[in-house]
């Protein structure tokens, strides 16, 4: 924790994620202003989800070829660079033109479709194996209080300041971001390889690597059932939730974000807080969180009571952030330093595959069935993940952690 290279990489992380949130905000603002209709505005997050899809998709080839410090300076740098001839354009083509900065906004999630899963390969590679949960429940608080911070932090700056300027100051950050980048070193020595995949093969090795290995092929089942109830929480389904179950006002919608990353908050710093006594007991604490956040879910979707609403949001919240940063420890304990950012590039591609399409199946089910309904069936696949995991994990974690920790 103590290591120069990996203070470097959360805060160049730190500022990048700042930057994301305050991006978002600053052009949601101008495309409004630009066009007054809420589609331009869905289109927003549908290009940062497919470009960091095609880019998560593509890492394989870079990974073999680059160090990871290069691809995450080099993906920071670029993104910047895309940032200052978005400025350009809107600031010299007022109205702007929209199909400009839709391009602008697919290539930016294309570069961060490389940078996420460098960011979490990098982390065994810069800290000691056994402050491994302390590092990635650091790296996560980062992550969440830039979340929560940035969102209020750019609603304010959106009334006080013009959206131009907003853009500014990601551009600022951003290139704080790209020189920390720049500067971080990974002392991990390359291996090469005496046989040299195809690209075809390339792309397909983090997948492989999935499937072939009984462990993480479990793993990650569980990852594609909890992203796909995980859609619950996304502002479509909450804001009808609020209106139909809880009949308040949006103002609400608001709140119950807050509550849940404010839990997911709360979870990184108890992890952080307590990381060498969940070390020790991961097995069970997984256990416990799955099944927590099953119920939670489900008590949520048949609760009608608005400050009991806030209460489980936060706890699912908790739930969900523990439970995370127990499974990601695992998967860097279990891979190889090499084979490490093949497979998280797979599981980000997997991840926003099945996010998106959940979003459709749940937001169908939430207009034409009963947004309880999705509360429920949520929950129903958080319980399946925790009953699966407990039959088939249980043996293997237990003896995973007396290794890590003899």
């Amino acid at each position: 924790m103590k290591s120069k290279h990996f203070r470097l990489l959360w805060l160049g992380q730190l500022f990048a994620n700042l930057g994301d949130v305050l991006y978002i905000v600053g052009l949601i603002s101008i495309l409004y202003a630009a066009k007054e209709s809420v589609f331009y505005l869905t289109v927003l997050p549908f290009l940062n989800t497919f470009g960091r899809f095609s880019g998560g998709m593509l890492f394989p080839l870079l990974v073999n070829r680059y160090r990871l410090t290069s691809l995450l300076a080099g993906s920071q740098c670029y993104k910047t660079v895309v940032l200052f001839i978005l400025i350009l354009w809107i600031t010299f083509q007022p109205p702007p033109i929209v199909w400009p900065i839709f391009i602008c906004i697919w290539i930016i999630a294309f570069l961060d479709g490389w940078a996420a899963p460098a960011m979490n390969a990098l982390v065994p590679r810069l800290v000691k194996r056994e402050e491994l949960v302390k590092a990635n429940s650091f790296v996560a608080v980062i992550y969440e209080t830039t979340q929560l911070g940035g969102w209020a932090f750019g609603g304010l700056l959106t009334i006080i300041f013009h959206e131009e300027n907003i853009i500014w100051l990601t551009f600022v950050l951003f290139m704080m971001s790209a020189i920390m980048m720049t500067a971080m070193k990974d002392e991990a020595p390359l291996k090469s390889k005496r046989h040299k995949p195809g690209k075809r093969e390339e792309l397909k090795e983090g997948w492989l690597l999935i499937w072939n290995n009984r462990f993480l092929r479990r793993v990650h089942i569980v990852i594609v059932l909890e992203t796909a109830a995980s859609v619950v929480w996304v502002a479509a389904i909450l804001y009808v939730f609020v209106f139909e179950v809880l009949h308040v006002t949006e103002a609400f919608w608001g709140y119950i974000n807050a509550a849940f990353f404010t839990g997911f908050m709360a979870g990184g710093l108890f992890c952080l807080k307590f990381a060498v006594w969940l070390g020790r007991h991961m097995r069970n604490i997984f256990i416990c969180a799955s099944i927590g956040i099953s119920i939670v879910t489900m008590w949520f979707g048949f609760n009608s009571i608005t400050w009991m609403a806030l209460i489980l949001a936060a706890f699912s919240g908790f739930f969900e952030q523990v439970k995370g940063i127990i499974i990601n420890t695992y998967i860097q304990t279990e891979t190889s330093l090499e084979e490490l950012p093949k497979i998280y590039s797979a599981q980000h591609a997997l991840i926003a595959l099945t996010f998106g399409l959940f979003v459709l199946m749940f937001g169908a089910i939430a207009e034409y069935v009963n947004v309880k309904m999705v509360f429920m069936g949520a929950g129903f696949l958080l319980a399946i993940a925790a009953l699966y995991m407990t039959v088939h994990f249980a043996e293997h974690f237990k003896k995973e952690s007396r290794h890590i920790h003899k």
